[in-house]
């Protein structure tokens, strides 16, 4: 090896990496910023909805404060003009400590809470008025409503019976068999305006009128009685 070889092979450079071009490096950084940009737009954004919602949370509680407050002011002045001492109207350190503890997870358990406590206090209205079926009112719907819709609904068959009973097999039944047809939709249609003035819902609920359950009740008597007086006269 001459000495001329020996250099050239001494400064020839070995494999290196490339370093990137000017352009690939501006837009690698312009795709990290615009991620970055959208992940940071899309935490603002979930920031502001869950700002938004914890302050109507809050709006909402304290308007159910406000009703809840003025609801039991109402129901204290009552029972105080019944006798009620009202030291016995004042809640107990446990009974605060665990309300305490029930409204410690925040707006939502506070707004929970509230509600709960006016769902109470108008069941307790229903006590106070003392009005003619209010323990009726508290019995399930199906047996509550049954008090309304039973006796509706035997009305036309019991009349359908006393009238064969009286006339037998002649027009005069069959007259009344033919008008009493629409006997339990009139029975139904008047109990389900019935439950609602005898049974009447908090503000904000539905009355349950169990309407299919109230249908048959209605129906069934009618039904029955009416194949039994047709069986009786194609008997005769």
């Amino acid at each position: 090896m001459t000495i001329s070889e020996a250099g050239t092979t001494a400064v020839r450079p070995g494999r290196q990496r490339t370093p990137p071009e000017p352009g690939d490096a501006l837009s690698a950084a312009w795709s990290d910023y615009l991620t970055a940009a959208r992940q940071l737009d899309g935490l603002r954004r979930d920031a502001a909805i869950a700002a938004s919602e914890q302050a109507r949370t809050v709006q909402a509680a304290r308007d159910e404060l406000v009703a809840v407050r003025t609801h039991l002011a109402a129901q204290e002045a009552q029972l105080c003009e019944q006798g009620v001492p009202p030291i016995s109207l004042k809640p107990t350190p446990p009974e605060l400590s665990e309300a305490t503890r029930s409204m410690s997870g925040g707006p939502g358990a506070v707004l929970a809470a509230l509600r709960e406590a006016r769902r109470r206090a108008y069941g307790v209205d229903d006590i106070l008025a003392a009005r003619g079926l209010s323990r009726v009112a508290h019995w399930p719907p199906r047996p509550r409503n049954l008090l309304v819709y039973g006796p509706l609904g035997l009305l036309v068959p019991l009349l359908l019976i006393a009238i064969y009973l009286a006339a037998g097999t002649g027009p005069v039944t069959i007259l009344a068999l033919v008008v009493g047809l629409p006997g339990p939709a009139v029975a139904f249609g008047a109990g389900w305006l019935a439950v609602g003035r005898l049974f009447p819902s908090h503000p904000g609920q539905r009355v349950e009128r169990t309407a299919r359950f109230g249908a048959l009740t209605c129906l069934i008597p009618a039904v029955v009685a009416t194949a039994g007086i047709l069986l009786a006269m194609l008997a005769t």
